[in-house]
């Protein structure tokens, strides 16, 4: 997706056998890297479908991990990952 010098991705949910550009099972996300204010993405499908075996991507996983992060800032909550409590 995009076009020249404007790039921008889908986050889909697709069966490794399957062509990159192929069919894929559910759009999870949206990611446009010049414009971060329009990425999206379901951190609730993207958990239902990491619980049912899929393995994401290196990149997926980064983005993931820092969605979480951003949507806990802007939350304005505390997360609790564990570490130095103690």
């Amino acid at each position: 997706m995009g076009k020249k010098h404007s790039p921008f991705y889908r986050i889909v949910v697709a069966d490794s056998h399957t062509k990159r550009d192929g069919k894929y099972i559910e759009e999870i996300g949206i990611y446009n890297p010049l414009r971060k204010e329009e990425t999206r993405l379901s951190l609730e499908r993207a958990s239902y479908w990491i619980e049912r075996g899929a393995k994401p991507t290196e990149t997926v996983a980064r983005l993931m991990k820092n969605w979480e992060r951003r949507t806990y800032e802007s939350e304005g909550t505390d997360r609790d990952d564990g570490e130095g409590a103690g």
